[in-house]
């Protein structure tokens, strides 16, 4: 996974100045997620690194599929990525390019997992008490794990507050074990 970062940091921050640039943030975003979920399909990741499959067809076959979605520099780091044997590390790229406009831009997406649905009040309730902690703007997305027992796991970033009541047997456990 490592080797596949490595590549893909410099493609991914040579787009993401080229986006900066041209205050195109968004719209690079959404090619990149376009075409990393294109590479991901398994019809298509068949056919890269085929041999029967020459490289200009796995760039048209790509290239196709988005259509016009994709602007001529797009079209161009889709075509470079298959001549030099790269295409597969694409959600590489639109993984460190996401990381690189959420810098830009101060913003976090922060994850919350409870054990019971959240409603939006609770979430801007977070967002906000991650604001302050952070000095970001924070969007929260919710999900549902009900072995949890209670409580809430909320990911932003490298922070991890686990405030579930699994988690907080869990240090019970470790402190009674001392």
């Amino acid at each position: 996974m490592a080797e596949k970062t490595t590549i893909a940091r410099p493609y991914a921050l040579a787009v993401f100045e080229l986006a900066r640039g041209r205050n195109e943030l968004l719209r690079w975003s959404e090619m990149l997620r376009l075409a990393a979920a294109l590479v991901s399909d398994e019809r298509i990741d068949a056919l890269v690194g085929n041999p029967r499959v020459s490289k200009a067809q796995q760039a048209e076959l790509v290239i196709g599929i988005g259509g016009a979605q994709f602007v001529k520099e797009a079209q161009h780091l889709i075509q470079l990525l298959v001549e030099n044997g790269r295409l597969k590390v694409l959600p590489e790229i639109a993984a460190l390019y996401e990381g690189y406009r959420a810098e830009a831009e101060r913003t976090v997406e922060a994850q919350m997992v409870s054990a019971f649905p959240v409603d939006d009040a609770q979430k801007q309730q977070v967002a906000a008490a991650l604001k302050k902690r952070l000095g970001r703007e924070v969007t929260v997305t919710s999900e549902v794990d009900q072995s949890l027992l209670g409580g809430a796991i909320i990911r932003a970033g490298d922070l991890v507050i686990d405030g579930s009541v699994l988690g907080q047997l869990a240090k019970l456990q470790v402190a009674l074990a001392r």
